[in-house]
């Protein structure tokens, strides 16, 4: 990730979300390591493509950590760092807040 000038905390937190998928990945591997196969059942309307860069993007940045057990046939497994978890731990209120207004919001033209 380059350096960059922020104006705000929501301004740095919104740039590491970057996007929808990236906060369901962090809600799916919250209680433990995945594999590739699992996080993709997990999110569901996800393409093999988009996981694979987010997931790159989110190690990247210090959010997901890569685990290689080099066996056959290879296991890869993706956990949260701490780092991660205390975003899934910022995120959790506005999960609840969309669970709460999720009707209203579904009815927006």
């Amino acid at each position: 990730m380059k350096q960059r000038s922020y104006t705000c905390g929501l301004d740095a937190a919104i740039d590491v979300m970057g996007g929808k998928w990236k906060g369901l990945i962090l809600f799916a591997i919250h209680e433990g390591p995945l594999r590739f196969g699992e996080l993709r059942r997990a999110v569901p309307g996800i393409s093999e493509r988009m996981l694979i860069l987010r997931l790159r993007e989110m190690e990247a940045s210090g959010l997901v950590h890569r685990e290689v057990y080099h066996q056959v046939p290879p296991k890869v497994e993706y956990s949260l760092t701490e780092f991660g978890q205390s975003l899934n731990t910022a995120l959790r209120p506005l999960g609840e807040w969309g669970e709460t207004h999720m009707e209203r919001i579904e009815a927006i033209p």
